[in-house]
């Protein structure tokens, strides 16, 4: 009999039945694959990082994970908690203490605090002058990137993750590594557009792009995990290009590391 059960296996797959027949198997098998695909992209603020990760997440069905957000958090809960920032054993007590999660909701990204959404007060004026010290804070950092890790790792469907680190710290060996870069000014009118979209027009362009210098100059100098491409990342100067292309030319890098698409 078992000769018999191979022969009309294998006659199944001639035949093509076994797609409907075993379904099963094949979901399995992209799965385990789809869980290996971890892409990093890093870069400075306003370098347009966060938005490419998301949208490239979007189109190929994998995870979207900004760890910028996590030590925007930090730096909220902090501000919540009347902690001084530059206090680095109080700051590391309350990133101890959080719980930072996130949950998609009408197609979007939000950050939750505690179990309270704080995607839109993460992105003030505040918060961006607090966040430095605490991303620069080693402790806390280790604290953020074993969760980071941990979050990558076990995501069935792989992720893409944005910040400044995740190409040399984070996921060293990940299968695509991206840093996003642009310039100075360029950056300012993103970043001030974006915080005009969330109600924050108190404060100029000239503003916007000093503090975009003041921030590159502390998180390219930290101790803990500076801000560098790792040495096998892609470059891409997103300055005069448009924002469908490059979502384009980070799908291409990571398509050839995906499976085919799933058997129906």
């Amino acid at each position: 009999l078992l000769p018999l059960f191979f022969f009309l296996l294998c006659t199944l797959f001639r035949l093509k039945l076994a797609r409907p027949t075993f379904p099963f198997l094949f979901r399995s098998f992209h799965s385990s694959i789809a869980a290996m695909v971890k892409v990093a992209v890093d870069g400075p603020a306003g370098s347009g990082k966060s938005s490419t990760a998301r949208a490239v997440a979007k189109r190929l069905q994998l995870t979207y994970i900004d760890t910028g957000a996590m030590y925007r958090s930090v730096a909220l809960a902090c501000i919540k908690q009347g902690v001084n920032v530059e206090e680095k054993e109080a700051v590391v007590n309350v990133a101890k203490n959080v719980s930072i999660g996130f949950s998609s909701k009408e197609d979007a990204l939000h950050v939750l605090l505690d179990g309270e959404d704080v995607t839109d007060e993460i992105r003030t004026v505040e918060v961006n002058k607090k966040v430095s010290p605490v991303a620069s804070n080693a402790e806390v950092r280790k604290i953020l990137v074993a969760h980071q890790q941990h979050l990558g790792s076990t995501d069935p469907r792989g992720v893409v993750m944005d910040g400044r680190d995740i190409g040399t710290v984070v996921f060293p060996d990940a299968e695509v590594k991206v840093y996003m870069e642009a310039s100075s000014k360029m950056r300012a009118e993103r970043r001030l557009k974006e915080m005009r979209e969330k109600g924050n027009a108190d404060i100029t362009v000239d503003e916007v792009e000093a503090d975009i210098i003041r921030r590159d100059e502390v998180d390219s100098t930290r101790e803990a995990s500076p801000l560098k491409p790792a040495e096998d990342a892609v470059h891409i100067d997103t300055t005069s290009l448009v924002f469908a292309d490059q979502v384009e030319k980070v799908c291409e890098l990571i398509a050839p590391h995906l499976p085919s698409p799933p058997l129906e």
